[in-house]
């Protein structure tokens, strides 16, 4: 396997997460998906929840969706929204990847950070 096509494919996918996440409404989105858990949201009290349009909200989803950040599903007449854990955690994988130069962080629970570094 090429180490270098990996690296450079990660790095283009925590590039496109983080593009989608710059944007201060999609940030609130993503974060209150993540708030909502594997429950996830539908659009309607998405817009509820952050006083939003559905046709803005509707262009931020697709968004996110893109950068693979939310996956949707539908349940009969509504469709779901969630975050994708596994997108989120590998992104920030990628930017800590190296922290305390290679070696394992010790992360303490009341700093809620590496304590190593």
């Amino acid at each position: 396997m090429n180490t270098d096509i990996d690296a450079t494919s990660d790095e283009a996918r925590t590039l496109k997460a983080l593009t989608a996440l710059a944007q201060a409404q999609r940030l609130r989105i993503f974060k209150a998906l993540v708030v909502a858990g594997q429950d996830g949201l539908t659009p309607g009290v998405l817009a509820e929840q952050l006083a939003s349009t559905p046709s803005g909200l509707s262009f931020h989803l697709k968004e996110l969706a893109h950068s693979g950040l939310i996956d949707s599903e539908q349940r009969g007449r509504n469709l779901i929204y969630r975050a994708n854990f596994a997108r989120m955690n590998g992104v920030l994988a990628y930017l800590t990847e190296h922290c305390c130069q290679g070696a394992a962080c010790e992360v303490s629970i009341t700093a809620n950070a590496c304590t190593t570094c």
